[in-house]
């Protein structure tokens, strides 16, 4: 589906439906798990190759540059939570999709920076392939550069900051929160603090939990700060 379609099927607003990043931080409860300690049953290094997906070609990533621990794996893990579920842990910089029997896809991610932070649940209510960049006037108050993308927007390509996947968070009402699960094409920021307050994964991992997800009210998303 693309952005435009998107915008009509929701609903919404044009300053609800920008893939920026909201600064509005809010402390509810979300549900923690305590997953313990985690036991690596598969890493993924020879996931990070070249990829020619929709006609762009993604570059390798250096992937032995990356710490082992945010490279893609399938890791023990307990959680009440049911399969399909997201947990995303700001803290350790991970992000868990619930697999059956105690397992779990471990991704590495990037965060947002201080001030940017969002905690709670939330569901994947849609997702787009190669999307549209609109910076949040917000974003481009602070950095004049980026101010002509708030309207029309930067288009997809292997420097949209989106990368090639997006995944639009909606709360419980059904808004759109501003929050994003998305690529990045820096992958040397994964493990880091320096979003807007969306979480990145390197492409090749965005791309890979993109085709696990189905969107809906059951594609549940919970962040731990």
């Amino acid at each position: 589906m693309r952005f435009r379609d998107a915008l009509t099927v929701f609903g919404l607003v044009t300053t609800l439906a920008i893939s920026g990043c909201s600064t509005t931080s809010t402390t509810a409860d979300a549900g923690k798990s305590d997953t313990g300690k985690t036991e690596t049953a598969q890493i993924f290094d020879d996931a990070y190759g070249q990829v020619t997906d929709a006609g762009y070609a993604l570059p390798a990533i250096p992937i032995q540059k990356v710490n082992a621990k945010f490279r893609r794996q399938i890791v023990s893990y307990q959680s009440n939570e049911r399969p399909g579920t997201i947990i995303v842990n700001t803290r350790e910089r991970h992000l868990y999709y619930i697999l059956s029997g105690g397992k779990a896809v471990r991704y590495g991610i990037g965060v947002g920076k201080q001030g940017f932070a969002w905690q709670g649940e939330a569901y994947i209510a849609w997702k787009q392939e190669w999307p549209t960049w609109h910076p949040p006037k917000e974003m481009a108050a602070r950095r004049p550069d980026v101010a002509k993308y708030v309207e029309a927007g930067m288009g997809p390509g292997l420097r949209n900051p989106l990368g090639a996947r997006a995944m639009y968070l909606f709360n419980e009402k059904g808004q759109d929160t501003l929050f994003r699960l998305h690529g990045t094409p820096e992958w040397a920021s994964i493990g880091t603090a320096a979003s807007s307050g969306c979480i990145r994964l390197m492409n090749q991992d965005i791309i890979d939990l993109y085709k696990r997800v189905r969107p809906g009210k059951n594609a549940k998303v919970i962040v731990i700060q």
